[in-house]
């Protein structure tokens, strides 16, 4: 047991699931943190096992695995101030359009969304989301179901087109102002490890590099097909200058894929809500919607001071 959990340590170590097969189990590191924990209890549980180099290797693969997990558990929250002007996003992988249309509405209204970004909305979405009467409470859109992803804003869009980016898919952006400052939005969807994985980390990549390139407001949200243990996403978070808003808030184990199922939970995160440092995390939730197999996710960003930023 204690084998596959090492081999699985010196992956996240090293990044060897960088654009390899390798991504695909790298997703499943919490799990293998929590069945290390469970290895060194039962080391120190069982008289047989109770030897000092058994002690010892069990001891440090838990360890090290649980110091990789805990800081995403220790909220890194900036001073906001309290009349700092707000944006309300949200992102959904809509399913091939299969999410209930209504149900997408209603969580608009609900949550009191600025942005929705949503991913695998192909036309008939598009106009399923329409008759349910998304327009009257996000009139403004950057449709491209031929591209995968769409943008919906309460707040008029500029700028908005398909991101020139070795991508497998383009990605939609657009621009919104807010509290006298603009920022840019980019909705995600890479392609997925399990398909082909050197796509995938090319995806990546080329989401890094367009990081790097915008400003301090900018934010990318989406079903990223990556977790917070993958190389790439770790590197799109550091080179890209971007903030994951669950691990800002110390919402370290947030999954929102798979979802819907009876008898299975939501396993690992796909989604993320990703700011650059011109904005701060207020708050960030996870809500199911029925007919898809990703949770949305809905975040409060604040615009920080232009000096903080």
């Amino acid at each position: 047991m204690v084998v596959p959990l090492c081999a699985l340590l010196l992956v996240r170590l090293t990044g060897l699931d960088g654009g390899t097969p390798l991504a695909v189990p790298v997703v499943l590191f919490p799990y293998g943190a929590a069945l290390s924990a469970l290895v060194l209890v039962t080391v120190l549980a069982v008289r047989s096992l109770r030897t000092t180099p058994v002690v010892v290797v069990a001891g440090l693969l838990a360890a090290a695995q649980l110091a990789l997990l805990v800081p995403r558990f220790v909220p890194q929250r900036q001073h906001v101030p309290s009349d700092a002007a707000e944006l309300r996003v949200a992102t959904l992988n809509a399913h091939v359009g299969k999410a209930d249309a209504r149900a997408v509405v209603r969580l608009v209204r609900s949550e009191r969304i600025d942005v929705l970004a949503v991913e695998e909305l192909p036309p008939a979405g598009v106009r399923a989301l329409a008759e349910a009467g998304l327009g009257r409470v996000l009139p403004y859109r950057e449709l491209h179901p031929e591209n995968d992803s769409s943008l919906y804003s309460r707040l008029p869009l500029t700028h908005g087109g398909p991101l020139k980016a070795d991508t497998a898919w383009p990605q939609t952006a657009a621009r919104v102002r807010v509290g006298g400052r603009t920022v840019r939005l980019v909705a995600v969807h890479t392609y997925y490890p399990l398909g082909d994985a050197a796509r995938w980390g090319r995806d990546m990549t080329a989401l890094t590099s367009v990081a790097r390139a915008d400003g301090p407001d900018t934010v990318f949200l989406g079903d990223f097909n990556a977790s917070l243990d993958h190389a790439r996403m770790r590197t799109l978070l550091s080179s890209g200058g971007l903030t994951d808003t669950h691990a800002e808030l110390g919402h370290g184990w947030a999954p929102t894929w798979p979802a819907g199922k009876p008898l299975l939970p939501p396993l690992v995160q796909l989604d993320h809500v990703l700011h650059g440092p011109g904005l701060a995390a207020v708050s960030v939730r996870e809500h199911t919607v029925p007919g898809t197999d990703h949770r949305a996710v809905v975040a409060r960003l604040a615009l920080l001071p232009a000096g903080r930023s």
